[in-house]
């Protein structure tokens, strides 16, 4: 069996490479949000798939997310995917296990798009999760949550970008608040090359049960309109105290398929 799971990681990891590399040697217009936690009034775009994954670590889990999107219209972008890894860690004498949540399902509906200089772009998105998994990673019950995102850009298009989002995540789990408020306002910098410094500060994981507030910085490495890099720590301020994290991601977005 493990001799089979090792061979399935190095096809994968080939495969992966392969779409990474198909997808750095093209140019389209196409956007995301990733790394931020506050989302983007922007979609991925008609006729293109994007891909966000990246991989969190802190002191009681190792965590791999896969957020596969597609864009069926220029307003519409639908997003399903999930996380696996292993928990807990550090906590003796419990042993590290592999655990798994999700499916999460998210639709965003842009309402206007962003123009530098100009009104912000204003997107609405609505999405879900049932209580399916192992391990801790899985929900403790049906939930759902709604937020409207904002994005003002100022100069060229990604310059100077600040997101906002206020919105209500509810859940219906014995011994859980059935519903919360969650908001969150991030900032991103153009530097030089294309070297993106980021910042925010949230309260509430529409994608997480804890209602504490957190911060996040780091960068993304916008290489083209197909690919890009980022690396971030953040930790908890106030509420549920989450533990200091670190993540590392990319973002592949294809050509216009239709």
């Amino acid at each position: 069996m493990l001799v089979s799971f090792r061979t399935r990681l190095r096809c994968s990891a080939v495969l992966f490479v392969t779409v990474v590399v198909g997808a750095a040697l093209s140019t389209t217009d196409a956007h995301a949000i990733r790394p931020f936690i506050t989302d983007d009034a922007r979609t991925v775009g008609q006729g293109r798939l994007q891909i966000e994954t990246y991989w969190r670590r802190d002191r009681e889990s190792l965590q791999h997310w896969m957020l596969p999107a597609v864009g069926p219209t220029p307003w519409f972008e639908l997003t399903l995917g999930g996380v696996h890894g292993l928990a807990p860690l550090g906590q003796r004498p419990d042993r590290p296990r592999y655990a798994l949540g999700g499916p999460i399902a998210q639709g965003k509906f842009l309402l206007h798009d962003a123009v530098p200089n100009d009104l912000p772009g204003v997107g609405v998105v609505v999405g879900g999760q049932p209580p399916a998994g192992r391990g801790g990673f899985e929900a403790p019950g049906w939930s759902g949550f709604t937020y409207l995102a904002v994005t003002q850009a100022f100069f060229k298009e990604d310059d100077f970008l600040i997101h906002g989002n206020v919105g209500l995540s509810a859940i219906s789990a014995p011994g859980i608040d059935p519903a919360k408020v969650t908001w969150g306002i991030g900032t991103q910098v153009e530097t030089l090359f294309d070297f993106h410094l980021i910042g925010e500060i949230f309260s509430g994981d529409p994608y997480a049960v804890g209602a504490g507030g957190a911060y996040q910085t780091g960068f993304r490495q916008i290489f083209n309109d197909h690919i890009q890099l980022d690396f971030t720590f953040g930790g908890g301020l106030w509420g549920d105290i989450l533990p200091v994290w670190f993540s590392s991601g990319v973002r592949i977005v294809s050509h216009e398929l239709w």
